[in-house]
């Protein structure tokens, strides 16, 4: 089977159940915005395996089966009976690692610059990307109750990703990079 159909060349694609639409559909975005974070939790999880976090790796990579199927949403448009509905307490899951890494972690007093360890910074990054998915996602309209799950998911995932940024930060002994206003 060949990885290319041409049936998009003139600006389209198909949504899961087949409605075609413009490639900067909502939709199309919000699940491509959620592609690129997936990459990016991928990059994390590299660098976590270099360092033999295989906890971490796990919890990441579950973290990105979810986000999978909260795609898979996305593209849908309306509920598909063969996808899986998207688990509430998967948002639950997110709070509870927080929750962990944050009792380990300073109170947070200043804000933060992403910097080192490179690790951290790429948090920062999938942190930001996220952001941008949860903006694109709003944009879906209509929304399912399923959409409107994954948008909680996706809000609760930037606050763990910059917990983990700070988390891997102190884990490697990196004093975070706090940024003061100037009065």
């Amino acid at each position: 089977m060949k990885i290319y159909t041409k049936t998009g060349d003139a600006g389209q694609t198909s949504l899961v159940g087949g409605e075609r639409v413009d490639k900067n559909s909502s939709r199309v975005c919000a699940y491509g915005d959620a592609d690129e974070l997936i990459s990016w939790l991928g990059a994390i999880r590299a660098s976590l395996e270099e360092a033999g976090d295989s906890a971490l790796d796990t919890e990441l990579r579950s973290i990105q089966e979810d986000l999978m199927l909260i795609s898979a949403h996305f593209a849908a448009g309306r509920d598909i009976p063969r996808l899986a509905p998207i688990p509430a307490e998967r948002v639950a899951f997110l709070e509870a690692a927080i929750d962990r890494m944050t009792d380990a972690l300073p109170p947070l007093t200043h804000f933060v610059l992403p910097a080192g360890p490179r690790v951290a910074a790429d948090c920062h990054i999938a942190r930001t990307v996220c952001r941008r998915t949860e903006r694109t996602a709003l944009g879906i309209q209509p929304r399912t109750e399923q959409d409107n799950l994954g948008l909680k998911y996706i809000n609760r995932l930037s606050d763990y990703l910059f917990t983990l940024a700070r988390f891997l930060g102190r884990e490697t002994a990196s004093e975070a990079d706090k940024w003061v206003p100037q009065k």
